[in-house]
């Protein structure tokens, strides 16, 4: 599986196939591996608090366009895997496929994506099962791990190739070239993305990261004193603990400062700030409509001046 590809095709890739299969491998691996709270602790034996060090992979398809010897990927979309005979989920892929010509009617699936430092063997029977999709599928493997001296995408694309082996005709996995084809609004987007890392470079973490983990500790922490709240009222309430009518005034306050947001005033006051900004975007609408339309009739008076005085000048002659 280390050999270069000998097809000849030249292939495209665009960021959004890259940046759909890093989220997709993100979200898996989160839900795999949920944050571990600082007061569980961890069994001998190994309980909830011990999380699977074995990376998720995550599965899809690519698609895209194919124009003589040229193969553009254009974007991905998920797929379900059942592990225990190494096969795609068949009626989701078709639904997924029938949604997507609707949208992209000239896109075709090109191959499959997946996640790992290399290509596996039961890769090739996944391969061959969307051979009848497209006869000759590629395989598009993205490598999560962090490797800070690599200098290039940690992308491999992989085609299929039948070798003889040992007398034996097998098909294998050969590697193959890419190049990274974008559009204007993607360069906008990675321009964005690459503008979140800090510029000291000491740190792989980026500026939303470190902003969204601020939110989830203050939100955390939050959590945690509702809690001890919410405990000792309930212990006051069964009178386990003495009723202090301070500490309950202070409690009642504030509750009062949290926002009504099921009482019908503030449903009432929400739909009419909805509906006031529906209002003003179709006044804005049908004012640009209107100047349009006196555009063209100053446009068309112009055109009909001009020809009833070339057929007034012709009459007269």
């Amino acid at each position: 599986m280390s050999s270069s590809s000998s097809s000849g095709l030249t292939f495209k890739l665009h960021p959004l196939v890259i940046v759909n299969i890093s989220d997709h491998y993100t979200r898996v691996k989160s839900q795999m591996n949920p944050p571990i709270s600082p007061h569980t602790t961890t069994t001998a034996n190994g309980g909830d608090a011990v999380a699977s060090s074995t990376p998720p992979r995550v599965y899809g398809c690519v698609i895209g366009v194919q124009k003589g010897r040229t193969v553009e990927i254009f974007n991905s979309f998920e797929l379900l895997y059942d592990p225990s005979n190494n096969s795609l989920d068949r009626p989701f892929l078709e639904k997924k496929q029938d949604l997507y010509k609707k949208v992209f009617p000239h896109f075709y699936i090109l191959g499959w994506y997946s996640t790992g430092s290399d290509a596996e063997e039961s890769d090739m029977l996944i391969h061959k099962a969307l051979m009848d999709i497209n006869e000759s599928p590629v395989y598009f493997l993205l490598n999560p791990s962090i490797n800070h001296s690599q200098k290039d995408l940690p992308v491999t694309i992989f085609e299929s190739e039948l070798h003889v082996i040992d007398g034996i005709p097998q098909l294998i996995f050969v590697r193959s070239s890419y190049t990274i084809e974008t559009v204007e609004a993607e360069r906008i987007s990675v321009d964005h993305v690459a503008h979140l890392k800090p510029s000291d470079g000491g740190s792989a973490a980026t500026q939303l990261a470190a902003h969204l983990t601020g939110i989830h500790s203050a939100i955390k922490m939050l959590h945690s004193r509702i809690k001890v709240l919410h405990h000792y009222l309930l212990a006051m309430q069964k009178g386990a603990v003495p009723c202090e009518n301070s500490l309950l005034r202070q409690v009642s306050s504030l509750l009062r400062r949290l926002p009504a947001i099921e009482s019908g005033k503030f449903q009432d006051d929400f739909l009419m700030e909805y509906n006031d900004t529906l209002l003003i975007s179709y006044l804005a609408m049908l004012t640009n409509c209107s100047s349009a339309t006196n555009d063209l009739v100053d446009k068309f008076n112009t055109a009909y001046d001009r020809h009833s005085r070339r057929g007034g000048r012709t009459a007269f002659m």
